[in-house]
């Protein structure tokens, strides 16, 4: 369930936020961007969305693992390196990308805030956003299988 809801935020990111943002001047994207990334920085997204879904799927895997259940530990694998992915992509890309922007504070002129918006590299951000939503509703989908897989054993 984590791991699908975290899809659907990347998804929505991609699909609906950075190409609504990338309409508004510099100014305005600068300010919905930084309030935004302040909002998603919260213990409910971090602690159970994006932290939880990496534990939850390590945890199902370490518990399958005398099972018996090839099939299943293969859908739970591939599961967790499609989120392992996604994780690298946010620490490697998308992350440091919104530390840049983060530290701009003092931007006043419309150069000022030209200058903070190329910092995040919206084309950038929003590339690698895309992939690690496809890679965590590979994982979703993954761990939806390992369902099924068990069910029929």
């Amino acid at each position: 369930m984590t791991t699908g809801l975290t899809a659907g935020v990347y998804t929505d990111w991609s699909n609906t936020i950075m190409p609504g943002l990338a309409d508004v001047d510099d100014r305005t994207f600068v300010a919905a961007f930084q309030s935004l990334d302040v909002a998603i920085s919260n213990p409910l997204f971090l602690g159970v969305e994006f932290t939880g879904s990496l534990l939850l799927i390590a945890l199902a895997l370490f518990l399958h693992l005398r099972s018996g259940q090839r099939a299943v530990l293969v859908w739970l694998s591939v599961a967790l390196a499609a989120y392992l992915v996604s994780v690298v992509i946010t620490m490697g890309v998308n992350e440091p990308l919104n530390t840049q922007l983060r530290s701009v504070t003092d931007a006043a002129s419309d150069a000022d805030f030209a200058a903070a918006r190329a910092l995040l590299d919206e084309a950038r951000w929003t590339a690698w956003n895309t992939v690690r939503a496809l890679a965590t509703l590979t994982a979703f989908g993954a761990l939806a299988w390992s369902l099924v897989v068990h069910r029929r054993r």
